[in-house]
């Protein structure tokens, strides 16, 4: 079954409402189905996740047409198929990944000195140790290291298989210490990354669309046995169309908790999946492993404009304006959002984390929310200038 393809005898809705989700219609799109039998490229499958042994894939991936077959399978599988598959010894030499795990391990310590202590979207504050912007953290600090441990032609193919080319790779470094608990089961980024209310505002070709713009994966930085709390998953759950609206719900959430499944990794393996899988970092019951992984957020080409705009500046210019027309009245509410719609950024990414934290919910506050609050607080221009300006200084790098 494909996600985008409407259920046999299921109505077609162009909006979806979290209250209309169906347990039992989720429970369905999980049916495995004979999608097993159609891999020919992965070594085994656990739990129906494909397993893929990278050394069996060098003389694959440079073959033009074997390649192309493979990434046909890996496409499948993350999209039809169980949505997640593990690729073995990514990295057979280690030697990359421990020299990234010591810069890693300096900048938590360095942040931790600092005062600083990263939030987790779906766990609590401090509970990890988190680094945001891991990517050009990493680049900037040790660019030998970033060069080694990025030279993986099993990367790249994976991504291209998902997204196509010139995809753009951010990261952030996950470490979950002993007692660690577990991330609540959700979807990610981008409509899983907004509010109930929010995401029901987008029409359902949407929710169709977003799996199609990120491939999330993580690479594993120490040994992962299942006590360490290896990501929890729940195989074919990306199939379920309503799925960003329904993972809040706590049936649905209980109904993950007594499904999923987990895989242990080692060391140089990787893990990659639709982001509209149902997932969450589980518990670190061990008392010793400090379980390091690196997520990689993959995103398509296709998710930037054409232009660059000085959005920025255009705001501090219509803010007078459209202050002026709302006290006196003449311009209506509903105007003035059309106006700054036009105008304001109205998406809270990419941002940095570090200085833009998620405000109470999921992501930082928009250009366009700062705009829309200035007009209805009746803010002087300098008061806004100075505000757009601080948040435009926040997002930066």
């Amino acid at each position: 079954m494909n996600a985008n393809e409407p259920r046999s005898g299921a109505r077609i809705r162009t909006w979806y409402r979290e209250q209309d989700c169906s347990l039992r219609e989720f429970v369905a799109a999980l049916d495995p189905g004979a999608d097993d039998d159609a891999l020919r490229f992965a070594t085994n499958t656990v739990d129906h996740v494909p397993v893929y042994d990278c050394r069996e894939l060098g003389a694959v991936l440079e073959d033009a047409s074997r390649r192309a077959d493979l990434q046909a399978e890996w496409a499948n599988v993350l999209n039809a198929g169980a949505g997640v598959l593990v690729l073995k010894r990514v990295y057979a030499d280690k030697t990359p990944v421990d020299a990234a795990t010591a810069v890693f391990e300096s900048i938590i310590r360095e942040e931790h000195e600092a005062g600083s202590a990263a939030a987790d979207h779906f766990a609590k504050a401090g509970a990890n140790d988190r680094i945001w912007n891991a990517q050009e953290k990493l680049c900037l600090r040790a660019p030998s290291v970033f060069a080694s441990y990025f030279a993986s032609p099993v990367l790249v193919a994976v991504a291209e298989a998902w997204l196509g080319p010139h995809f753009q790779v951010t990261s952030q470094v996950n470490v979950v210490r002993p007692g660690g608990q577990a991330q609540q089961a959700h979807r990610d980024y981008h409509l899983g990354f907004q509010t109930v209310a929010q995401a029901e505002r987008y029409p359902a070709h949407v929710h169709a669309m977003s799996p199609f713009l990120t491939l999330q994966g993580a690479i594993a930085h120490s040994d992962m046995p299942v006590e360490s709390g290896p990501t929890k998953l729940l195989p074919f759950s990306q199939r379920y169309a309503e799925g960003y609206l329904a993972w809040r719900r706590q049936d649905f959430r209980d109904y993950f908790e007594t499904h999923y499944v987990q895989l242990p990794l080692e060391k140089g393996d990787a893990l990659f999946f639709n982001p509209a899988l149902f997932h969450a970092a589980g518990e670190n019951r061990t008392a010793s492993v400090h379980r390091m992984a690196n997520l990689l957020q993959i995103s398509s080409a296709y998710g930037r404009a054409m232009e660059s705009l000085n959005r920025t500046k255009m705001c501090e210019v219509l803010h007078p304006v459209l202050l002026d027309r709302m006290q006196t009245k003449s311009i209506t509410h509903e105007g003035a959002d059309a106006v700054i719609a036009s105008s304001a950024e109205g998406y809270p990414f990419p941002t940095n984390l570090d200085k833009d934290p998620p405000q109470g919910g999921l992501a930082p506050e928009s250009q366009q929310g700062l705009f829309r609050r200035a007009l209805a607080e009746s803010w002087s221009a300098d008061s806004f200038v100075a505000a757009v300006r601080k948040q435009a200084g926040r997002r930066e790098a």
